[in-house]
């Protein structure tokens, strides 16, 4: 599934620009119509062969494995089944990449990389433990890492990156299977996702803020999305009763909420909430103060689609969205305006998945993880760090 073929990429690719003159671009928020015009990443060419780290890359790029799990790092055992991740910088100029661990039975948690101004490792350590199955998440801007638990009820989980305050469950954030979470941070509200076949997008809106203006995430209400002229179109919000689910699911609380098929990743950019939904391979793009909501990319519109298995998403600083692959064939694909180009792919990784992708502070380096490694058990997830020309 993962050999490269230069033929096939070549079809594929044109077969992706077609899509885009089908769209028109009418569809594609601002945000992607200007990537469109500076090309960034649509101009790094096509992937050599596999690097010594097996890596597939455009010309300009190099990689390396920076955690192994399993690996003792400044005494901590770099976690198992590696997922959502995010990048803080740090006031001597380096910054630290924080991983949550997929796990069930308590063994979750999230474990952090410390690096200094040179990208070199300088600590490891654990910001949260004993929970389950830590999917995603989210990165906010008063620089705390929300870590989601993919489970019925499932919590956030509020951590502190550097590891100085112990973790807090947010409950106003809600109690469902998440997996998600962004900020937008314009109006300070928070975006979740959650993954059911039937599962909805929710919006917490604080009631207060610290002298900072940051949201009070334990003061405020929740609420879920109806899409009022069907799959896409305004967005109506409603309050949910119950966001702690005591006697009803979340996402069977308002009869008139939109359902969607396995809510992935989850980004804000510029105004515009960027969305993935595994169940249908579909990439949403939510223009806040137009409270619209259209479909930025959709598999089922291709022949032989370069991009499946949509999960984490991620923008540079260029506003090109990067989407992770869960399976398909372990890419990180670009979609730039009506072109779907493959980044990078992991080769030989088959039962794997591409998760926690993030940029470090100057943008020059993008962390991720291969959850399950080339053996496919989560006992063999990878970290992996790209150095090039983003």
């Amino acid at each position: 599934m993962n050999t490269f073929n230069p033929r096939r990429r070549k079809l594929l690719q044109y077969g992706f620009m077609g899509l885009g003159a089908f769209f028109g671009n009418a569809l594609l928020p601002s945000p992607l119509k200007a990537a469109s015009l500076s090309l960034s990443l649509a101009a790094r060419g096509e992937l050599l062969p596999p690097d010594q780290n097996g890596v597939r890359l455009p010309a300009g790029f190099t990689s390396r494995i920076v955690a192994h799990s399993g690996q003792t790092l400044f005494g901590y055992t770099w976690h198992a089944a590696p997922d959502g991740g995010a990048v803080f910088a740090t006031a001597d100029g380096g910054w630290i990449y924080v991983s949550n661990s997929e796990l069930d039975n308590q063994a979750g948690g999230v474990g952090a990389l410390r690096f200094n101004a040179q990208g070199e490792i300088i600590d490891a350590y654990s910001i949260l433990s004993q929970t389950n199955r830590n999917c995603a998440g989210g990165h906010t801007p008063w620089q705390t890492w929300l870590s989601c638990e993919e489970i019925e009820k499932g919590k956030v989980w509020e951590c502190d990156p550097f590891g100085r305050k112990a973790a807090q469950i947010r409950s106003a954030l809600g109690f469902f299977k998440h997996e998600a979470v962004a900020v937008d941070t314009r109006n300070m509200q928070l975006y979740l996702t959650e993954d059911q076949s039937d599962g909805c997008l929710y919006r917490y809106t604080a009631r207060s803020f610290d002298a900072a203006g940051n949201p009070n995430l334990e003061d405020g209400f929740l609420e879920v999305a109806e899409v009022v002229e069907g799959p896409i179109g305004t967005v109506r919000w409603h309050t949910l009763p119950d966001p702690l689910a005591i006697t009803t699911p979340t996402r069977k609380q308002i009869a008139n909420s939109t359902r969607f098929n396995g809510g992935e990743g989850i980004w804000y950019h510029q105004g515009i909430v960027y969305f993935t939904t595994k169940g249908d391979d579909r990439v949403w793009a939510y223009t806040v103060r137009q409270h619209h909501l259209s479909v930025v990319y959709n598999a089922a519109l291709y022949l032989r689609p370069v991009l499946t298995g949509v999960d984490n998403i991620i923008t540079n600083a260029a506003g090109d969205l990067l989407v992770a692959e869960d399976g398909g064939d372990m890419q990180i694909v670009v979609l730039i305006a009506g072109k779907v180009l493959p980044l990078l792919q992991v080769a030989s990784h088959d039962r794997s998945e591409i998760t926690g992708p993030a940029f470090s502070p100057d943008g020059s380096r993008l962390y991720f993880s291969s959850q399950r490694g080339k053996t496919g058990l989560s006992e063999n997830g990878i970290t992996f760090e790209i150095t090039g020309p983003f």
